[in-house]
């Protein structure tokens, strides 16, 4: 019987994963950034210009918004840590989607390498 690390593992074998600092350029080069965390997750901060899709939904986001539905689509994706994101990258190429990346080391990675990441604001009351 597999393990979750199993599947991770396997997926990771499967997609092309990047380093935080390929990471900027790709996406740059890319249509979509997508944070495939939990939404709680996502509003305690995520990476600039990134949309959100968590892990358990992203199959039905992508093929009920039409912007995202071109196989043809640059992807970049991004968790916390890369697993769920390397699972959601086997997810999409089983999909179709032709140019899929992961972000090795996730939102964890990124934050630790000092890179920019987008924070609620508070509102204030006074």
């Amino acid at each position: 019987m597999k393990t979750a690390h199993d599947l991770v593992t396997a997926a990771k074998a499967r997609v092309q994963e990047i380093s935080v600092d390929q990471a900027e350029q790709a996406i740059r080069a890319a249509d979509v950034l997508i944070d495939v965390r939990e939404a709680d997750e996502y509003q305690a901060g995520h990476l600039p210009g990134a949309i959100h899709a968590s892990r358990g939904l992203l199959e039905f986001k992508l093929s009920s918004t039409p912007a995202l539905t071109s196989r043809d689509l640059k992807v970049v994706l991004y968790c916390k840590t890369s697993g769920r994101a390397a699972l959601a990258a086997c997810a999409l190429q089983d999909m179709g989607y032709l140019q899929v990346q992961s972000i090795a080391g996730g939102f964890d990675a990124w934050v630790a390498a000092g890179k920019p990441v987008v924070k609620p604001v508070t509102p204030s009351f006074e």
